[in-house]
């Protein structure tokens, strides 16, 4: 189960309306300031999310959480069913652990998509994180009007971002995502952004590839809290 669950963020004013016509540059450069700008989050070093999730197509639901800390270190708890799934990376090692596979270390490309997944400044290093840039002309996404930008990955691939023609915001993240059995094609709705500590994140993600579909809604998220190293290292097999 792959989660994103970043960041994204506010001004202190209203954005200015984009060109009809922007350039990437532009778009990159408005949607971080309609996070809250590259000042509000280098205020923030921790995050901590707690939510639920839902799969229809399986009637199932159940809890989230999700722990932060910059500069890369990301740990995720689903609950479903009294059955934990756990997904972490400290800074180097990705990791995995579920009831039906047990515990395993990632590798090749699904670590390298783990590790960009797990900047803390996300938003802050989309210049640093992709080779390079271009746009691919408009699509509506849920009745909003959005840019394309596609974003060229270092080995290889292309993701492809949504963002909001009116506000600024991240819409939809496209990308491919490795896993132990094969390539599938991730799609990710990010809606209900609101105001947290200064930047603006979403609170509600739905997301899907072939294979499942799910939502997740965000209760409340808090702000540089301590969180120890070892809670994101790979646990001792059993």
């Amino acid at each position: 189960m792959c989660l994103m669950l970043g960041g994204m963020t506010l001004a202190q004013s209203s954005p200015a309306a984009a060109p009809a016509s922007p350039t990437v540059d532009q778009i990159l450069d408005r949607y971080l300031t309609v996070l809250g700008g590259r000042a509000a989050w280098e205020k923030l070093h921790s995050r901590t999310t707690l939510g639920r999730i839902e799969i229809p197509s399986e009637n199932l639901s159940g809890t989230v959480m999700v722990h932060e800390k910059a500069p890369n270190r990301t740990l995720l708890v689903v609950i479903l069913s009294g059955a934990a799934f756990r997904q972490g990376y400290d800074g180097k090692v990705g990791w995995m652990d579920d009831p039906q596979n047990g515990l395993r270390e990632q590798s090749g490309a699904e670590l390298a998509e783990t590790a960009r997944d797990a900047d803390f400044y996300h938003p802050l290093d989309l210049k640093k994180l992709y080779t390079k840039f271009s746009t691919d002309g408009t699509a509506e996404i849920n009745e909003h009007k959005c840019y394309i930008v596609e974003g060229a990955i270092p080995n290889g691939g292309v993701d492809k971002m949504y963002f909001d023609a009116e506000s600024g915001l991240l819409r939809r993240f496209e990308s491919q995502r490795h896993t132990e059995d094969g390539v599938s094609n991730m799609k990710e709705d990010l809606d209900d952004y609101r105001d947290v500590d200064g930047v603006k994140l979403p609170f509600e993600i739905h997301q899907s590839d072939e294979k499942s579909s799910f939502t997740i809604h965000v209760d409340q998220m808090q702000h540089n809290v301590d969180l120890d190293d070892s809670e994101f290292s790979k646990p001792a097999a059993q």
